[in-house]
């Protein structure tokens, strides 16, 4: 079973959130995405069929694309995703059971958190990313301040509203990479449409970290 180990930097760049999306059509989009420079694909488990679209994904696609799970909210659906191929694992919450179950698997963490306490907890449990959702709840300045007590070697991943338009301001306040849901990928998306989507996503996102090296 293919895998990834935790490591002690965090992740950086983009998650496409593929809810919804059908097996006929998953490696076609994932094809597309990789193409266009994603490297992480989530397949949220309220998709249909949504481990014979990971298992698909993930045999499909080159070995640097992570393939893995999201709305996880059980240790049981963890270790169901590992045996699908999984090699991340998505939560909307923060579970420590689910987080520690995830990591003694060897697949990395994104557990949901919404307060400072969630996410102390969070990394407590052993994640190394942290998945800031609501993203709009949190806000910027309250990701600002976040980031001055999260430890450095920590992702901060928001998810939830980010689009081409305000990429640059999460990452000046402090964000390491970004979930992108349906400013990306709809059930029923053309691949034309899905093409041009990814291909702004990664050409905002480059801009985004070229520009808060600048200001650094």
């Amino acid at each position: 079973m293919t895998t990834i180990k935790e490591t002690t930097k965090p992740s950086t760049g983009l998650i496409a959130i593929l809810r919804g999306l059908p097996t006929t059509d998953s490696l076609e989009v994932g094809q597309c995405l990789y193409e266009a420079g994603f490297r992480s694909l989530e397949v949220p488990l309220n998709s249909p069929n949504p481990l014979a679209t990971i298992g698909t994904l993930r045999k499909g696609l080159p070995a640097d694309c992570l393939v893995g799970a999201g709305t996880v909210l059980t240790v049981g659906q963890v270790r169901q995703c590992h045996e699908a191929g999984a090699q991340i694992i998505v939560s909307p919450n923060t579970d420590t059971a689910v987080i520690a179950e995830t990591v003694r698997l060897g697949m990395r963490s994104y557990p949901g958190t919404a307060t400072p306490s969630d996410a102390f907890a969070a990394i407590s449990a052993g994640a190394l990313d942290i998945k800031i959702f609501p993203s709009e709840q949190v806000g910027i300045n309250g990701l600002k301040a976040w980031a001055t007590v999260v430890p450095k070697e920590i992702g901060l991943i928001p998810v939830g509203g980010i689009e081409v338009s305000n990429m640059n301001i999460w990452i000046a306040a402090g964000a390491t990479g970004f979930g992108i849901g349906a400013s990306l990928y709809k059930p029923g998306i053309t691949i034309q449409d899905l093409r041009k989507r990814a291909t702004l996503l990664i050409e905002a996102w480059n801009s985004a970290l070229i520009a808060g090296k600048k200001a650094a």
